[in-house]
Protein backbone atom coordinates (compact mmCIF):
# COMPACT_ATOMS: atom_id res chain seq x y z
CA UNK A 1 0.00 0.00 0.00
CA UNK A 2 1.05 3.57 -0.62
CA UNK A 3 1.66 5.67 2.48
CA UNK A 4 -0.99 8.11 1.30
CA UNK A 5 -3.47 5.24 1.35
CA UNK A 6 -2.47 4.27 4.91
CA UNK A 7 -3.10 7.86 6.00
CA UNK A 8 -6.47 7.86 4.27
CA UNK A 9 -7.47 4.67 6.11
CA UNK A 10 -6.13 6.02 9.40
CA UNK A 11 -8.30 9.13 9.06
CA UNK A 12 -11.45 7.15 8.22
CA UNK A 13 -11.03 4.67 11.06
CA UNK A 14 -10.11 7.36 13.58
CA UNK A 15 -13.21 9.34 12.67
CA UNK A 16 -15.40 6.26 13.04
CA UNK A 17 -13.72 5.36 16.34
CA UNK A 18 -14.15 8.90 17.67
CA UNK A 19 -17.86 8.83 16.87
CA UNK A 20 -18.46 5.42 18.41
CA UNK A 21 -16.60 6.00 21.69
CA UNK A 22 -18.94 8.90 22.49
CA UNK A 23 -21.90 6.56 22.80
CA UNK A 24 -21.18 4.35 25.83
CA UNK A 25 -17.96 5.02 27.73
CA UNK A 26 -18.74 2.44 30.41
CA UNK A 27 -19.48 -0.46 28.08
CA UNK A 28 -17.10 -3.43 28.47
CA UNK A 29 -14.95 -4.26 25.46
CA UNK A 30 -15.36 -8.01 24.87
CA UNK A 31 -12.26 -8.25 22.70
CA UNK A 32 -10.10 -6.49 25.33
CA UNK A 33 -11.06 -8.21 28.60
CA UNK A 34 -11.05 -5.87 31.58
CA UNK A 35 -11.35 -2.72 29.50
CA UNK A 36 -14.27 -0.36 29.08
CA UNK A 37 -14.77 1.87 26.05
CA UNK A 38 -13.23 4.69 28.10
CA UNK A 39 -10.12 2.56 28.72
CA UNK A 40 -9.91 1.77 25.00
CA UNK A 41 -10.22 5.45 24.13
CA UNK A 42 -7.47 6.40 26.56
CA UNK A 43 -5.23 3.65 25.23
CA UNK A 44 -5.50 4.82 21.62
CA UNK A 45 -4.80 8.43 22.63
CA UNK A 46 -1.72 7.34 24.58
CA UNK A 47 -0.52 5.23 21.64
CA UNK A 48 -0.81 8.19 19.27
CA UNK A 49 1.17 10.40 21.64
CA UNK A 50 3.77 7.68 22.22
CA UNK A 51 4.44 7.30 18.49
CA UNK A 52 4.53 11.07 18.05
CA UNK A 53 7.29 11.22 20.66
CA UNK A 54 9.15 8.31 19.03
CA UNK A 55 9.27 10.20 15.74
CA UNK A 56 10.11 13.53 17.34
CA UNK A 57 12.86 12.22 19.64
CA UNK A 58 14.23 9.36 17.55
CA UNK A 59 13.54 6.76 20.24
CA UNK A 60 10.50 5.32 21.97
CA UNK A 61 9.88 7.20 25.22
CA UNK A 62 10.34 5.49 28.58
CA UNK A 63 8.71 5.40 31.07
CA UNK A 64 5.25 5.65 29.59
CA UNK A 65 2.59 7.00 29.97
CA UNK A 66 3.29 10.25 31.85
CA UNK A 67 1.34 10.46 35.12
CA UNK A 68 -0.43 13.64 34.08
CA UNK A 69 -2.27 11.80 31.30
CA UNK A 70 -4.52 10.28 33.96
CA UNK A 71 -5.99 13.72 34.61
CA UNK A 72 -7.30 14.09 31.05
CA UNK A 73 -10.67 12.84 29.89
CA UNK A 74 -10.26 9.87 27.52
CA UNK A 75 -11.78 11.63 24.52
CA UNK A 76 -9.66 14.73 25.15
CA UNK A 77 -6.55 12.56 25.21
CA UNK A 78 -7.63 10.84 22.00
CA UNK A 79 -8.23 14.19 20.30
CA UNK A 80 -4.90 15.58 21.43
CA UNK A 81 -3.07 12.42 20.42
CA UNK A 82 -4.57 12.25 16.95
CA UNK A 83 -3.90 15.93 16.29
CA UNK A 84 -0.28 15.54 17.37
CA UNK A 85 0.20 12.35 15.35
CA UNK A 86 -1.14 13.83 12.12
CA UNK A 87 0.89 17.00 12.62
CA UNK A 88 4.04 14.92 13.03
CA UNK A 89 3.28 12.87 9.92
CA UNK A 90 2.67 16.08 7.97
CA UNK A 91 6.16 17.41 8.70
CA UNK A 92 8.04 14.23 7.79
CA UNK A 93 8.66 11.91 4.88
CA UNK A 94 8.02 8.19 5.29
CA UNK A 95 11.75 7.54 4.80
CA UNK A 96 12.75 9.82 7.68
CA UNK A 97 14.29 8.04 10.70
CA UNK A 98 12.15 7.23 13.73
CA UNK A 99 12.58 5.00 16.76
CA UNK A 100 10.58 1.76 16.50
CA UNK A 101 10.53 -1.62 18.21
CA UNK A 102 10.96 -3.36 14.85
CA UNK A 103 14.67 -3.56 14.07
CA UNK A 104 14.50 -3.84 10.26
CA UNK A 105 12.46 -0.63 9.87
CA UNK A 106 13.42 2.48 11.84
CA UNK A 107 11.38 4.94 9.81
CA UNK A 108 8.37 7.21 9.97
CA UNK A 109 6.77 4.98 7.37
CA UNK A 110 6.72 2.11 9.86
CA UNK A 111 4.55 4.21 12.18
CA UNK A 112 2.26 5.35 9.36
CA UNK A 113 1.51 1.73 8.57
CA UNK A 114 1.34 0.64 12.21
CA UNK A 115 -1.04 3.43 13.24
CA UNK A 116 -3.39 2.67 10.36
CA UNK A 117 -3.51 -0.98 11.46
CA UNK A 118 -3.71 -0.13 15.17
CA UNK A 119 -6.65 2.15 14.56
CA UNK A 120 -8.71 -0.23 12.43
CA UNK A 121 -8.41 -2.99 15.03
CA UNK A 122 -9.45 -0.69 17.88
CA UNK A 123 -12.25 0.81 15.80
CA UNK A 124 -13.61 -2.73 15.52
CA UNK A 125 -13.21 -3.13 19.29
CA UNK A 126 -15.29 -0.01 19.89
CA UNK A 127 -18.01 -1.09 17.49
CA UNK A 128 -18.28 -4.54 19.07
CA UNK A 129 -18.38 -3.01 22.56
CA UNK A 130 -21.18 -0.58 21.76
CA UNK A 131 -23.25 -2.92 19.61
CA UNK A 132 -22.70 -0.89 16.46
CA UNK A 133 -22.45 -2.61 13.08
CA UNK A 134 -18.81 -3.31 12.29
CA UNK A 135 -17.75 -1.16 9.37
CA UNK A 136 -16.18 -3.12 6.53
CA UNK A 137 -12.39 -3.14 6.37
CA UNK A 138 -11.13 -2.35 2.85
CA UNK A 139 -9.49 -5.34 1.19
CA UNK A 140 -6.13 -3.64 0.71
CA UNK A 141 -5.89 -2.60 4.35
CA UNK A 142 -7.01 -6.03 5.56
CA UNK A 143 -4.48 -7.90 3.40
CA UNK A 144 -1.72 -5.61 4.61
CA UNK A 145 -2.88 -6.15 8.20
CA UNK A 146 -2.59 -9.92 7.87
CA UNK A 147 0.86 -9.51 6.33
CA UNK A 148 1.98 -7.21 9.16
CA UNK A 149 0.62 -9.53 11.84
CA UNK A 150 2.34 -12.63 10.47
CA UNK A 151 5.69 -11.05 9.56
CA UNK A 152 6.26 -7.95 11.68
CA UNK A 153 4.65 -9.24 14.85
CA UNK A 154 4.92 -13.03 14.94
CA UNK A 155 7.92 -13.93 12.79
CA UNK A 156 10.03 -11.09 14.14
CA UNK A 157 9.03 -11.76 17.75
CA UNK A 158 9.91 -15.46 17.53
CA UNK A 159 13.28 -14.62 15.96
CA UNK A 160 14.12 -11.92 18.52
CA UNK A 161 12.43 -13.12 21.72
CA UNK A 162 12.15 -16.85 21.21
CA UNK A 163 12.01 -17.68 24.92
CA UNK A 164 8.49 -16.28 25.09
CA UNK A 165 7.35 -18.90 22.57
CA UNK A 166 9.26 -21.88 23.96
CA UNK A 167 6.19 -23.35 25.62
CA UNK A 168 4.37 -23.29 22.29
CA UNK A 169 7.05 -24.22 19.80
CA UNK A 170 9.63 -26.39 21.57
CA UNK A 171 7.46 -29.48 21.26
CA UNK A 172 6.27 -28.71 17.75
CA UNK A 173 6.81 -31.49 15.19
CA UNK A 174 7.14 -28.83 12.47
CA UNK A 175 3.98 -27.66 10.79
CA UNK A 176 2.88 -25.61 7.80
CA UNK A 177 -0.26 -23.48 7.74
CA UNK A 178 -1.53 -21.85 4.57
CA UNK A 179 -3.34 -18.59 5.18
CA UNK A 180 -5.49 -17.23 2.35
CA UNK A 181 -7.13 -13.78 2.38
CA UNK A 182 -9.43 -13.51 -0.60
CA UNK A 183 -8.49 -14.77 -4.04
CA UNK A 184 -5.12 -13.11 -4.46
CA UNK A 185 -3.28 -13.04 -1.12
CA UNK A 186 -1.69 -16.03 0.58
CA UNK A 187 1.10 -16.84 3.02
CA UNK A 188 2.75 -20.11 4.06
CA UNK A 189 3.62 -20.14 7.75
CA UNK A 190 6.15 -22.71 8.95
CA UNK A 191 6.40 -23.40 12.67
CA UNK A 192 8.76 -25.61 14.63
CA UNK A 193 11.13 -25.43 17.60
CA UNK A 194 12.37 -21.84 17.59
CA UNK A 195 10.82 -21.28 14.17
CA UNK A 196 8.04 -19.09 12.77
CA UNK A 197 8.78 -18.24 9.16
CA UNK A 198 6.46 -16.67 6.61
CA UNK A 199 6.65 -17.03 2.83
CA UNK A 200 4.48 -15.09 0.42
CA UNK A 201 2.18 -17.08 -1.83
CA UNK A 202 0.47 -20.43 -1.63
CA UNK A 203 3.54 -22.34 -2.79
CA UNK A 204 3.57 -25.78 -4.36
CA UNK A 205 3.77 -28.05 -1.33
CA UNK A 206 1.07 -29.43 0.90
CA UNK A 207 0.07 -27.76 4.15
CA UNK A 208 -0.96 -29.31 7.44
CA UNK A 209 -3.80 -26.83 7.72
CA UNK A 210 -5.43 -24.00 5.78
CA UNK A 211 -7.18 -20.89 7.05
CA UNK A 212 -9.12 -18.98 4.41
CA UNK A 213 -11.75 -16.30 3.99
CA UNK A 214 -12.27 -12.75 2.82
CA UNK A 215 -9.45 -10.36 3.73
CA UNK A 216 -11.40 -8.65 6.50
CA UNK A 217 -12.68 -11.93 7.94
CA UNK A 218 -9.17 -13.39 8.08
CA UNK A 219 -7.80 -10.19 9.61
CA UNK A 220 -10.48 -10.15 12.31
CA UNK A 221 -10.04 -13.86 12.97
CA UNK A 222 -6.26 -13.70 13.41
CA UNK A 223 -6.57 -10.63 15.65
CA UNK A 224 -9.33 -12.37 17.68
CA UNK A 225 -11.80 -9.65 16.67
CA UNK A 226 -14.45 -11.87 15.13
CA UNK A 227 -17.05 -10.87 17.74
CA UNK A 228 -19.94 -12.82 19.21
CA UNK A 229 -20.85 -14.46 15.91
CA UNK A 230 -17.45 -16.12 15.69
CA UNK A 231 -15.41 -16.86 12.59
CA UNK A 232 -18.38 -17.54 10.33
CA UNK A 233 -16.61 -16.11 7.31
CA UNK A 234 -13.44 -18.12 7.83
CA UNK A 235 -12.87 -21.74 6.84
CA UNK A 236 -10.36 -23.77 8.85
CA UNK A 237 -9.28 -27.11 7.40
CA UNK A 238 -6.68 -29.68 8.32
CA UNK A 239 -4.73 -30.33 11.52
CA UNK A 240 -6.33 -28.52 14.49
CA UNK A 241 -2.98 -28.64 16.28
CA UNK A 242 -1.31 -26.64 13.53
CA UNK A 243 -4.02 -23.98 13.65
CA UNK A 244 -3.87 -23.83 17.45
CA UNK A 245 -0.09 -23.44 17.33
CA UNK A 246 -0.40 -20.53 14.90
CA UNK A 247 -3.03 -18.79 17.00
CA UNK A 248 -1.14 -19.23 20.23
CA UNK A 249 1.95 -17.66 18.67
CA UNK A 250 -0.09 -14.70 17.45
CA UNK A 251 -1.55 -14.13 20.91
CA UNK A 252 1.89 -14.02 22.53
CA UNK A 253 3.32 -11.85 19.74
CA UNK A 254 0.63 -9.20 20.13
CA UNK A 255 0.53 -8.96 23.92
Amino acid sequence: MEFSRFLECLAADHDRLRTVVETDADAPVPTCPGWTVADLTRHVGEVYLHKTAAMRDGAEPEPWPPKEFAEEAPTALLDRGYTALRAEFATRDPEDPAGTWYGPDQSVGFWIRRMAQETVVHRIDAELATGRPVTAVPDDLAVDGVDELLKVFAAYAVAEWGDYFAGILDGSPGRTVLVRAGDDAAWRVRTGPGEFTVTDGAGDGTADATLSGSPQDVLRSLWNRAGAEGDRGVTAEGDPGALAELRRCLVVATQ
